[in-house]
């Protein structure tokens, strides 16, 4: 029962709200009320956190040795001892090999994606988690294929904002947890990760700054762009651009004040006016969407 524990804790479900962007497609294209569409959305969901638990055994495995000079990660079921690493191994080849059988079930799209998804990962895990920069942009990366992996699965052609969008708040995160594990481990934080050495507070504060006002300028672009309106037939989705500044400075604020960031969803599932904002969001774009006169 105790190694069952520790799997279930090693495969991080706390993490699965990252999937959730797989029922963006479902939302904006107004598929909500197809019980198809929705049945392939959740599919597709399920499948892609079998694949991020994968990918996450694989993690932990690889950084074992690292993770147990970290003051958090220490603990964690295979750094710990709690959990053999050839069980590890084990379930994260099935998890993989369902969560890609299942998603070319599903449609060849979802499943070409899903394999670019764990392409992607062993890449991060073998290469780009050793170069700067291209660490942060591995890890959003993962986040753009799960907003297609969203569109593949219900045969939908997936706005070239969205994905731009998608892109630069993967960034703003993998940026602001890069910052955070840096201030958290300071002298220690090469030890930890070599790429930590080659960030400083200062250059991650000059990025995230960066890519802060890039991804509010590229939303409010994305919302009133011709074929928003014109799939809308007004600009009506401008009005949700309030929640999402105040959720990037909110962020900011937990981040430079609270020294929170460095477990993104960790802040994003127990910061109460985060959460807020999130479900206000989804509301007011869910009701212009679908009270909108033409489909998206």
């Amino acid at each position: 029962m105790k190694g069952l524990e520790a799997l279930a804790e090693s495969m991080r479900p706390r993490q699965y709200t990252k999937n959730l962007l797989v029922f963006a497609a479902l939302i904006f294209a107004r598929r909500l009320s197809d019980p198809d569409a929705a049945i392939q959305s959740g599919l597709a969901f399920v499948f892609f956190c079998l694949l991020s638990s994968a990918v996450y055994l694989l993690n932990d495995i690889l950084d074992a040795e690292e993770d147990r000079r970290h003051p958090d990660k220490c603990t964690r079921p295979i750094a710990s001892g709690r959990l053999s690493p050839s069980t590890a191994a084990l379930a994260a080849l099935i998890f993989a090999a369902v969560g890609i059988a299942g998603s070319f079930w599903v449609s060849m799209g979802l499943g070409a994606t899903a394999v670019a998804y764990v392409c992607l990962q062993l890449a991060y895990q073998l290469v780009f988690k050793y170069r700067v920069i291209l660490d942060v942009f591995a890890i959003a990366g993962g986040f753009v294929l799960r907003a297609v992996a969203g569109a593949e699965a219900i045969d939908v052609v997936i706005s070239e904002w969205l994905l731009i969008c998608t892109l630069l708040l993967a960034l703003f995160l993998g940026l602001a947890k890069r910052r955070g594990e840096l201030t958290l481990l300071h002298d220690e934080a090469g030890a930890h990760r070599k790429t930590l050495e080659r960030y400083s507070v200062p250059l991650l504060d000059q990025m995230i700054s960066l890519v802060t006002a890039s991804t509010l300028m590229s939303y409010c672009l994305y919302t009133i762009s011709p074929r928003t309106v014109s799939e809308l037939g007004s600009t009506r989705l401008m009005y949700t651009i309030p929640f999402v500044i105040y959720g990037l400075f909110r962020y900011l604020y937990l981040m430079h004040r609270h020294g929170q960031g460095g477990h993104p969803d960790k802040t994003l599932l127990t910061d109460k006016p985060l959460l807020l904002t999130v479900a206000l969001y989804t509301l007011c774009a869910a009701l212009i969407v679908y009270l909108a006169p033409n489909g998206v």
